[in-house]
């Protein structure tokens, strides 16, 4: 079995959910329900899909499990950026740059495993 801890890919997948948590408490109360709850779940499922995948045995297992954690960053990047359009107030920071980060991290390593099985 492979180490998670080990990947950058989960690291930075690790930050973007503790940092998608910290940003969406800043967003509308009424929008808990809505883009806030979206938005972490979809930031918790890029790292917890990494964790999954490095629990499966064989490689084309893993990648399906990075392919979803990589389906679920690009909808983080697309969640964030409608916030940063409704919520022009709120201080986004490093939030965005950090879902593309991850998503190219991702997108790497799926492609390094692929290549590697070819």
């Amino acid at each position: 079995m492979r180490d998670h801890k080990k990947l950058r890919a989960f690291e930075l997948a690790d930050q973007l959910a503790m940092l998608t948590y910290k940003q969406t408490a800043k967003l509308p109360e009424d929008e808990l329900f809505g883009l806030v709850s979206q938005m972490r779940r979809a930031a918790v499922s890029v790292a917890s899909n990494i964790v999954e995948g490095c629990s499966r045995s064989s490689t084309v297992e893993y990648v399906r499990f990075l392919e979803v954690a990589y389906g679920s960053a690009r909808e983080l990047e697309y969640q964030i950026s409608v916030a940063e359009q409704l919520y022009a107030d709120c201080a986004y920071n490093e939030w965005p740059s950090l879902a593309t980060e991850t998503c190219k991290v991702l997108n790497g390593l799926m492609r390094s495993l692929r290549e590697r099985d070819a």
